[in-house]
């Protein structure tokens, strides 16, 4: 089945040039464009994607503002932004709305075709630098250790690894399991956090206390 994305973004030429790239991959279908923030949460009201690829700077409701309500209506649906801006401030408040991933406009093409791939496998497109700093972030929110019950100790050790920028592939390597089993893994603490990416659920991990930095590689 086709992964299903639309394109938000207030530049007509960038989505057009976004939009002719990712439907040359026989996987991936464009099903929506919208101009502005309010348009891209109708948007997904309406078609319901499997991902929405953002920008940060639009008119009205900005990038933050529309993956917030996103998220809140419609969890399932996976965020990935696409901006020029790649400030502080900028990755943490979008991570924290929920989106999937961040990359910069000057990422090659098929870098942003891999990505599409990979949020919607609910895996992460950040870099493990980038990952370390969302961490150190997030660090000072920690909620305390919370009941872990919810959670196995193999969903609890892979989404430790997950922390690490690890992909499945890796991640199945250090425990000895398929990266189909590492995926199901995965999909089980997503379903246990309610969030569509391991983004948001090692953030969420964090905050509980069940990642610190200092277990990671």
């Amino acid at each position: 089945m086709s992964i299903r994305v639309i394109i938000a973004d207030d530049h007509a030429v960038l989505r057009d040039g976004t939009r002719e790239l990712l439907q040359r991959e026989d996987d991936i279908e464009v099903v929506g464009e919208a101009g502005d923030g309010a348009a891209a949460v109708a948007l997904v009201e309406d078609v319901r994607p499997d991902v929405a690829i953002l920008d940060i700077a639009m008119p009205g409701l900005n990038g933050v503002e529309a993956t917030a309500r996103i998220k809140s209506a419609h969890p399932e649906v996976a965020v990935l932004v696409l901006t020029v801006h790649d400030e502080d401030a900028y990755v943490f408040a979008i991570l924290e709305a929920g989106a999937a991933g961040y990359l910069l406009k000057n990422v090659r093409g098929a870098e942003l075709v891999e990505a599409v791939r990979a949020v919607m496998a609910g895996e992460s497109v950040l870099h493990p630098t980038i990952m370390r700093k969302v961490l150190g972030r997030f660090r000072g929110e920690q909620k305390g250790s919370g009941d872990q019950t919810r959670l196995t100790t193999r969903e609890l050790e892979v989404l430790r690894l997950a922390a690490s920028g690890r992909s499945n592939k890796q991640i199945g390597s250090e425990l000895e399991l398929s990266p189909r089993t590492v995926q199901v893994h995965l999909s089980g603490v997503l379903a246990k956090f309610g969030v569509a990416s391991r983004t948001e659920a090692v953030i969420e991990g964090l905050k509980r206390g069940w990642i610190s930095l200092e277990e990671l590689p």
